[in-house]
């Protein structure tokens, strides 16, 4: 399943829908919950040890004026043509705003 996440506030519940080998698009805001000083930083982690794949679009992190080297290692970083990509290799998208 490929999840889009909007929302800049994000839960653990949020969190708990998201199963093994799950991708995750941040988006917008979103991409500010993805700090790895940021208070969600251990629960990525581990979904990312858990083999969830993370991702954020390079022209997102530009507009916000995010380096990637203030993200949560494992975190990376595509364009337009990889999101869709992602999206034409999914059969279930959640969007959370």
């Amino acid at each position: 399943m490929l999840h889009l996440i909007y929302q800049s506030a994000i839960d653990n519940a949020l969190l708990q829908r998201i199963s093994s080998l799950d991708s995750v698009v941040f988006l917008e805001n979103a991409i500010f919950q993805i700090n790895k000083n940021g208070t969600l930083n251990p629960e990525l982690e581990q979904m990312l040890n858990n083999r969830i794949n993370f991702y954020v679009l390079d022209v997102e992190l530009e507009t916000r004026g995010v380096n990637i080297a203030e993200l949560v290692e494992g975190v990376k970083v595509i364009n337009y043509q990889g999101f869709v990509e992602l999206t034409e290799n999914s059969k279930v998208i959640k969007t959370w705003n």
